[in-house]
């Protein structure tokens, strides 16, 4: 039986490698594959487990609300995520990762990559 391949034309903006701004406030994480199939969790260098990365996770909510006024003030910038994988993690180390920060209260989890090197990156690390 012949199969059938369709596919839809999408034109893509043509945009170039825009580095991310990291406010003091926003939270890195670190995942890497551990020993025996088990996940490393770092909060900036110290090794979390997933006990301590939820307690954190609300601490560090709680006292970001409490220090712009409270959670009926307007306008609250809250922290955001930035999630390091190494490439041999496990998905189910990330998305654990992922799901406990959004249990947390977070609503804003990114990740945080490294582009290729190549013509663009060298033209962005020149610009610098």
């Amino acid at each position: 039986v012949p199969v059938v391949v369709e596919s839809v034309p999408v034109k893509l903006p043509d945009t170039r490698f825009a580095p991310a701004r990291t406010k003091p406030e926003d939270v890195s994480l670190s995942i890497r594959s551990g020993a025996n199939g088990t996940c490393e969790v770092f909060w900036n260098l110290t090794r979390v487990n997933s006990q301590s990365l939820s307690d954190r996770a609300v601490k560090k909510l709680k006292s970001e609300i409490d220090r712009q006024g409270g959670p009926q003030t307007p306008g609250l910038l809250l922290p955001e995520v930035h999630i390091r994988g190494d490439v041999n993690t496990p998905y189910r180390c990330i998305g654990g990762v992922i799901y406990t920060m959004q249990e947390a209260g977070f609503a804003k989890v990114g990740f945080i990559s490294e582009p290729p090197p190549g013509p663009a990156a060298a033209d962005e690390q020149g610009e610098q």
